[in-house]
């Protein structure tokens, strides 16, 4: 009589969660051809991708950009027509009242320390720069509330200085997810990007996976089914 064969158990693919989330454990770099196809994909879908931010100028911008950390771009959006209406210039908000400006921004959050950022960085700007917004990495970083993030943004942005990578957590979430970093920091994140994406595509390539991050790529529950780029990316269907 034949002994049943023994069973052969499922290998189901592991899971990954936003707790337990981290890089691709492919090798790196990544393949030039997938990263080439990814740039592909995304300026088929996102071909005019641009900053979020409502503004008129570099001042606002930079503004704006403090006021964005740990808050979405929508609140912030509510909340700056107000602000720049009563503080339009530089001039008028290194002489804003703390307490006026806490209230003007409070719904953004941690706005006790972003109006102390705002306050500081308007007076060196007058006071160092006169009035304007300094368009080098080095002078943008000595502002108070600017890390390389912001100082990216407005570089990049206001200016078309691409000096670098905008990484916020749309950018940390999908480059782990594609394969494009062996990091979870964002400054190491931005390394890693800065040497496979070409420097001609660093502002546009931010704000298209900002884009593709707030549409298809979400962070409680991607789009997998929806997503062009799952072709390409090695954490597709794997994160609940």
């Amino acid at each position: 009589m034949a002994m049943p064969s023994p069973s052969v158990p499922v290998r189901r693919a592991r899971k990954i969660t936003k707790a337990s989330r981290k890089p691709s454990s492919r090798a790196w770099p990544p393949q030039p051809s997938r990263v080439a196809a990814i740039l592909a994909e995304l300026d088929r879908l996102y071909p005019s991708a641009e900053c979020a931010l409502v503004r008129n100028d570099p001042f606002q911008l930079l503004c704006a950009t403090i006021l964005s950390a740990q808050c979405t771009d929508e609140r912030v959006n509510m909340v700056t027509p107000g602000l720049f209406a009563r503080f339009p210039t530089p001039a008028a908000m290194a002489k804003a009242a703390p307490a006026v400006l806490e209230e003007i921004i409070r719904s953004t959050g941690f706005f006790r320390n972003k109006a102390k950022n705002l306050i500081g960085a308007a007076r060196a700007l007058v006071e160092k720069w006169n009035g304007e917004v300094p368009r080098s990495m080095p002078a943008l970083l000595e502002l108070p509330g600017v890390a390389r993030k912001t100082a990216n943004v407005v570089l990049g942005t206001a200016f078309g200085i691409a000096e670098g990578v905008v990484v916020d957590t749309h950018v940390i979430r999908l480059s782990q997810r594609l394969g494009l970093t062996r990091a979870t920091a964002a400054e190491p994140i931005e390394h890693d990007l800065m040497a496979i994406v070409p420097r001609p595509r660093w502002i546009l390539f931010s704000h298209q996976i900002i884009w593709h991050g707030r549409r298809v790529c979400r962070a409680r529950k991607p789009d997998c089914d929806g997503c062009a780029l799952v072709p390409h990316c090695p954490g597709a269907f794997r994160e609940v």
